[in-house]
């Protein structure tokens, strides 16, 4: 382990804080929502969400190892330490950024409290007072079971007329941007693994799109995801038939391994191309963003590195006059943190919200108002993120109960 005793710690004593212990928990909402909670010789604590997945609460606990006594003020350099100790694990990148970037989230909220002010304040300040939110939407029988969004495979399960009247459910909700998965388990027959797509699938998917905008028209922006599932050829196809449509943006149609595969399909599609979610870090999406290969970026800051590494992903879009638009599938600590960021970055436009059919989602928290109203989260005036865990509602939907911050 690396000595880091030659680093400056003087601290005026209001200032002088430590780490005493950090604790984590999952719960079960329409993912896994790993939580983190750091505690402070100060006796202020900091709340932080990492993406979903197993494995991440023990990472965050082999981190606990070198950070309790640290001061938790130094968000970044501590960042550093814990991808820098823990890369033995899986190297920089996955389960050891995830893992870090929820306590670097819970030490912005602890840096928040301490310094009495709002995050986005920490992070340069805003440039808006409210974040617009984008609603992943589900439609049909296909998102009604346990076994996940995509496990009927019937084509009647995923009726035009369903995805249609979800759109108009949503939209009057308040929502200005909607959301909508594309891609459908029968859409490669015969053939499930070469990626391609017969022309009844792809008439069906143009056939949803051109329903939903019937619904709902032209002022409300429309994207779909289609999740890497296509080659080449019939990613291209996709696009062409769907450029009537004026879509907000079509979201990982190639796989994401292949960066020329990626730029090309962008170079040749005239609907906006969206990836992201899936790399780690700014090294990451370097070629991404200097070599124009995509549209609209679309990291997650619960899984990318946090809030700081995010927004040095937005900064080198904005570079590149590339619109910065966070995927997000977290409960409200995560999501509430994306607002902060979205305040404070220039060529922020929509947040992605992905919990409708969670029905206790807004009991998870502390404020009295529902985050999300007419499609919109008010920026916290109030120290650190602004929101608190309702421990007692985190309880009753535990992934293994009796883990409460153990």
């Amino acid at each position: 382990m690396r000595d880091y005793s030659n680093h400056a710690t003087n601290r005026v004593p209001e200032r002088d804080v430590r780490i005493t212990d950090i604790e984590t928990c999952v719960v079960k909402g329409n993912f896994e929502w790993n939580l983190v909670r750091v505690h402070t010789d100060a006796g202020v604590t900091g709340i932080g969400e990492s993406y979903r997945g197993g494995g991440v609460t023990a990472v965050v606990e082999y981190m606990k190892r070198f950070l309790v006594g640290e001061n938790p003020l130094d968000v970044e350099r501590l960042f550093r330490r814990m991808v820098q100790e823990t890369s033995g694990h899986s190297g920089t990148t996955g389960k050891v950024v995830t893992a870090a970037t929820g306590i670097e989230i819970a030490l912005w909220d602890i840096a928040g409290k301490v310094l009495d002010v709002p995050v986005y304040q920490l992070l340069g300040g805003k440039y808006r007072d409210e974040v617009r939110i984008y609603c992943d939407c589900h439609a049909g029988e296909a998102f009604a079971t346990d076994a996940g969004y995509h496990s009927p495979a019937s084509e009647d399960a995923y009726s035009v007329e369903a995805y249609a009247e979800e759109a108009a459910r949503v939209a009057d909700m308040g929502f200005s941007a909607l959301k909508f998965d594309l891609d459908q388990p029968f859409d490669n027959h015969p053939d499930p693994y070469n990626g391609r797509v017969s022309n009844a699938a792809v008439q069906r998917k143009v056939d949803t799109v051109e329903a939903i905008r019937d619904e709902i028209g032209y002022e409300i922006d429309l994207a779909f995801d289609i999740h890497w599932d296509y080659s080449m050829d019939s990613a291209k196809r996709m696009c062409r038939k769907l450029e009537p449509f004026d879509l907000m943006w079509l979201e990982d149609p190639v796989p994401p391994e292949n960066m020329e595969a990626q730029r090309e399909i962008t170079r040749a599609s005239r609907v906006p191309i969206a990836t992201g979610e899936n790399r780690f870090r700014v090294h990451e999406f370097k070629h991404l963003l200097y070599d124009f290969g995509v549209d609209v970026i679309t990291p997650d800051p619960s899984t990318c590195g946090g809030l700081a590494e995010s927004k040095a992903i937005a900064n080198r879009a904005e570079e590149n006059y590339i619109v910065f638009s966070p995927h997000n599938v977290c409960g409200p600590i995560g999501t509430m943190a994306c607002v902060h960021l979205g305040a404070c970055v220039p060529n922020f436009d929509v947040l992605e919200y992905h919990a409708l059919e969670v029905d206790w989602w807004d009991d998870l928290h502390d404020r009295e108002d529902p985050l999300i109203e007419d499609g919109y989260i008010e920026v916290p005036e109030a120290p650190g993120l602004g929101i608190e865990l309702n421990e007692e509602v985190a309880r009753e939907h535990l992934h293994d109960p009796g883990t409460m911050f153990a």
